[in-house]
């Protein structure tokens, strides 16, 4: 049979429809990971974020204290004795590849506490590892415009390069630094956590810390994220610590590589720290526990010492008692 143009185009368009008909039957119908991912992700198109619950007043902050305030997922803003520190600074709508003309992604259930020209003036940004809701290359731009100095994992200072960073330093396990600020000295530490650091497209290895931060005699945990393990017992001959920031969703089904909010408790009492700061949830639908899961089981945790749960909401704000 002789195949013909009109055939042709005939046959192709029969087969494009019937791939788009197949394709939106495995996307309305399917249970498989990714069809889910893509409902949920088409889901959020329309919707609106939240307002957070709180919202923090840092020019109120003394320097005579330790202060600080969860912006949302793992982002905090701290003021540690006058030295102004952002973790894992994640503040635009949706986190997922920079397309420059937005992001693809998951989209916020909750704004950030802050936006980028809400913040005060910082000392330095401090980041745990790779993972775009860890380090958002579109945040970075904006922070990155002053002359920030970062303190970062093994093998991610091209990523904060491309943002414009240029003062980097790049910490492995057991390494340290001390860096000076207007405000005075604070010595940086990183250690081993269980988790991992590719990032897409390239998904070359990467590293992933934790940090133990020092100044002026206090010493305070920021897990970044982790599974459970015991490089938080490691640390209690180093301590005390007056508290530890910890992750406590995204375990289902990823529990290899996040650890429960028992696990979080547990690694916070093996490091000895007095105050648990619960992060990296109730912001992002990264995994398959109900949202509110994740802090309602902290809660249920530290029940017979809920003194020693810091803050639970977005924007919330905690300041260190005076020992």
């Amino acid at each position: 049979m002789r195949l013909t143009r009109r055939k042709f185009l005939l046959w192709t368009s029969s087969l494009t429809l019937a791939g788009v008909a197949g394709g939106a039957a495995w996307l309305s119908s399917s249970h498989a990971r990714a069809a889910r991912w893509a409902r949920r992700l088409l889901r959020e198109t329309g919707r609106e974020m939240a307002p957070p619950p709180f919202r923090p007043r840092p020019d109120r902050w003394s320097d005579q204290h330790v202060t600080l305030a969860l912006l949302g997922h793992a982002t905090l803003l701290l003021n540690f004795y006058g030295v102004r520190i952002l973790t894992d600074p994640v503040l635009f709508p949706r986190i997922g590849p920079d397309l420059r003309v937005g992001t693809l992604g998951p989209k916020r259930l909750i704004a950030p506490a802050l936006t980028v020209p809400e913040l005060p003036e910082l000392d330095f940004l401090l980041l745990s590892h790779a993972h775009m809701d860890h380090l958002d290359i579109r945040t970075l731009r904006c922070l990155l415009r002053r002359e920030l100095p970062v303190v970062t994992a093994r093998d991610t200072s091209d990523l904060i390069r491309d943002a414009g960073g240029r003062r980097i330093t790049e910490l492995g396990w057991g390494e340290k630094l001390t860096l000076r600020t207007p405000a005075g000295e604070i010595q940086i530490e990183a250690f081993e956590v269980k988790h991992w650091g590719r990032r897409w497209p390239d998904g070359r290895p990467r590293g992933y810390n934790g940090y133990i931060l020092r100044r002026e005699d206090t010493a305070l945990v920021f897990a970044g994220d982790t599974a459970m393990t015991d490089s938080f017992a490691r640390l209690r001959s180093t301590g005390p610590y007056a508290l530890a920031i910890m992750p406590i969703a995204a375990y289902n089904p990823w529990i290899r590589n996040h650890c429960t909010p028992e696990q979080a408790v547990q690694m916070a009492d093996a490091a000895g720290a007095q105050y648990l700061v619960p992060m990296h949830h109730e912001v992002f639908v990264l995994s398959d526990e109900p949202i509110h899961e994740p802090l309602e089981r902290l809660e249920t945790a530290l029940e017979e010492e809920p003194e020693r749960l810091a803050l639970r909401k977005v924007g919330e704000t905690f300041q260190l008692p005076e020992a």
